[in-house]
């Protein structure tokens, strides 16, 4: 199956034009560090970023277009970590590091994971309500970088990447019901941070 968003950027690419490869770097770089992070840790996850980029531009060429190039990328990406990870071997635990505020209990939550009564919106019109926006950015942020390391990656490739779910259990080795205790647990801490800073007004 032809991908036909991938096939103009691929042509550029095998043309060897520079700013399809920046293009490309800028939309899955992220991701590809999302699962990078999640098998081998913070500490080799730029290094596994690298090598998988290099592995990239050695193998263009024969990129067959069974699978989009998202998921070409990201399985090289899990691969090189997975290569990486036999060298520096390490437990991937389900960790469930507690967020600066705790949890909220799942009885606020529907099965999809929404609110079954959303925060009260703010209104973004006024001075006052934008420093109030970029404050509980840097608050969801320091959320964010309390999750571990396999909760912060299964985040961001659900929400940021829209990955579905069996994807990430492909790419990342974990079972679907993992996956979705990661992802629940996740949500909630960063849902506690919007219900306590709206609240309290902070993190």
């Amino acid at each position: 199956m032809d991908y036909p968003d991938d096939s103009a950027l691929l042509t550029r690419l095998l043309a060897g034009e520079q700013k399809a490869f920046r293009e490309l770097v800028g939309t899955y770089q992220s991701a590809m560090r999302a699962v990078a992070f999640a098998i081998v840790g913070s500490r080799n996850a730029d290094e596994v970023v690298q090598d998988a980029w290099l592995a990239v531009v050695r193998n263009l060429d024969s990129f067959q277009g069974r699978s989009s190039l998202k998921t070409w990328l990201l399985t090289i990406t899990a691969n090189t970590a997975k290569t990486r990870l036999k060298h520096n071997r390490r437990e991937v635990l389900l960790d469930d590091l507690p967020g600066p505020h705790g949890s909220v209990g799942d009885e606020r939550f529907a099965a999809d994971g929404h609110w079954l009564l959303a925060p009260h919106a703010w209104h973004q019109d006024t001075p006052e309500a934008l420093l109030t926006e970029g404050e509980l950015r840097e608050c969801l942020e320091k959320t964010l970088a309390s999750l571990s390391e396999l909760q912060g990656s299964v985040l961001l490739l659900r929400e940021r990447q829209g990955l579905e779910l069996d994807e990430i259990c492909n790419l990342l080795q974990v079972s679907l019901s993992n996956v979705r205790v990661l992802l629940h647990r996740a949500r909630l801490k960063v849902f506690a941070t919007l219900e306590h800073f709206e609240e309290t007004g902070q993190c």
